[in-house]
């Protein structure tokens, strides 16, 4: 297995490592900046958001606000630390071919291969909860019907060419971003009292149903646990950059941005939420906190607008995973760390790694069919903590990187992390912290565990995969 320095490409190449290094080079260039620019802004969106958050607010109360500035500041350090190496040197594998460089290939190997499996159950998970609401608005068909049809209609897009998934993704995206910008200015406006048939709460709901923090730091810690994972797959806007028609200017512009992005988006939306409606409203839970605040503003037909919305979400992160998780594979099988027949690229597309994550993802569909209590929960709680496991891979990347751009390759650094290294420990120390939080929860300490025995599983395979490597190329 071979290590590249990280000043060994051009700055604006998409270098790969190891034996495949110059297969990565096939891969076209299809993504236009509008596309990475929408992609960006709707990444943050998802359905965790629309409809998860309502968990979330029923254990913190208007606290929730806080645990969302919390996570939210984690995840800014942690895409400020992706940005930096991936601006230096674009990668379809992003963050695994950092963590190769940067640790050894073991390290890439099991942050890429944990990555691949996460996006696979979450594609189950996504088109399983897409199909429900389409048998709610068609009750005479079947889920699996549906299931095949949107896993067909994406994975034949994402076949098709990279311009294909930008198309989708840049539509998603505006729709979502359509409706959630609609939702905070209809919020404000209500908040205001400028809305008609509406009067401006004031502050009421923020301390007068049991007070800011009414369930105690417990609920908080269940509020920012909530919050941290409904900001997975913004990771993904790093692997699609390395398509793009700028990968340098593309990451740069997209970790820039994030932070008002989350701040608009996440924050914004759960504090019109928690002011406007008390925080313990059962339809906060039962509905999702959208449908309950439209209701709320009396908006007509609110639960169909909610429904078409998430479906748009899920639609949406079923596309994308197809996609990170095919060009994840594919670059873990450039670097030798997989099967290599997966890694023929035609056409610009690495079609047999969308196969088989689409075939995956499938396969999940059926196990949440046959034993939905059993192998499919596992399945569930094994990815449960997969992305703070990549973010700890990522913080270590950052650390051991950045020194050794500065010192062979400082002209790359086009996106710094701040206050290096001080930064990086405070989101590794933030990481660990929330790991800590885990285990104070019976529900997150199985994911957790079972998170666990995957990372080390994949870890003593790379290790073993590595001195195998290495064993071979000694004389």
């Amino acid at each position: 297995m071979n290590r590249t320095s990280a000043s060994s490409a051009p700055s604006g190449a998409v270098e790969e490592t190891g034996a495949g290094a110059t297969a990565a080079s096939s891969l076209s260039h299809g993504l236009k900046q509008r596309h990475l620019s929408m992609i960006a802004l709707g990444g943050v969106i998802g359905a965790g958001l629309f409809v998860g958050s309502g968990a979330g607010i029923a254990a913190a109360g208007p606290s929730i606000v806080v645990a969302y500035v919390l996570s939210g500041l984690l995840v800014l350090l942690v895409m400020r630390m992706l940005g930096e190496m991936s601006a230096a040197n674009p990668a379809s594998g992003s963050f695994s071919v950092h963590a190769e460089r940067a640790i050894g290939p073991w390290a890439g190997f099991t942050a890429g291969w944990m990555f691949w499996i996460t996006l696979c159950v979450a594609l189950a998970a996504e088109a399983i909860g897409a199909a429900g609401i389409m048998v709610q608005w068609f009750p005479g068909t079947e889920s699996w019907m549906w299931v095949a049809l949107f896993m067909a209609i994406f994975c034949g897009t994402n076949l098709a060419a990279v311009s294909n998934f930008g198309e989708f993704e840049f539509w998603f995206a505006a729709l979502k971003i359509a409706a959630i910008t609609i939702f905070l200015v209809l919020g404000v406006l209500a908040i205001l009292g400028v809305l008609p048939g509406t009067d401006a709460p004031g502050g009421s709901h923020l301390s007068g149903d049991g007070g800011f923090l009414p369930n105690g730091v417990n609920g908080l810690v269940v509020g920012l646990l909530a919050s941290v994972f409904a900001y997975g797959g913004l990771e993904t806007v790093t692997i699609a950059a390395a398509e793009s028609e700028n990968p340098v200017k593309s990451v740069a512009v997209a970790v820039r941005t994030v932070m008002w992005r989350i701040a608009l988006f996440y924050v914004g939306s759960m504090l019109i939420v928690v002011t406007l409606i008390p925080w313990n409203d059962k339809a906060v839970v039962e509905q999702g906190p959208y449908v309950a605040v439209l209701n709320y503003l009396d908006i007509p037909a609110a639960g169909d607008i909610m429904n078409v919305i998430v479906l748009i979400a899920l639609l949406s992160a079923m596309n994308a995973n197809i996609y990170g998780a095919s060009r994840m594979s594919y670059s873990l099988v450039t670097r030798g760390e997989g099967p290599a027949f997966l890694g023929r690229v035609t056409g610009g597309v690495p079609r047999l790694t969308v196969l088989a994550s689409s075939f995956f993802g499938f396969v999940a569909v059926l196990l949440s069919y046959w034993w939905p209590d059993t192998i499919f929960k596992w399945l569930l709680n094994m990815v449960g903590a997969a992305v703070l496991v990549v973010w700890s891979f990522i913080a270590v990347a950052q650390l051991r990187m950045r020194t050794r751009l500065q010192r062979e390759a400082p002209e790359k650094l086009v996106v710094k992390m701040w206050l290096f290294p001080y930064l990086t420990w405070v989101a590794l120390a933030g990481t660990a912290g929330v790991l800590v939080l885990m285990l104070r929860e019976s529900d997150t300490r199985s994911q957790l565990y079972a998170t666990a025995a995957l990372a080390i599983a994949l870890a003593i395979t790379g290790a073993v995969r590595q001195r195998m490597a290495t064993a071979r190329q000694q004389p």
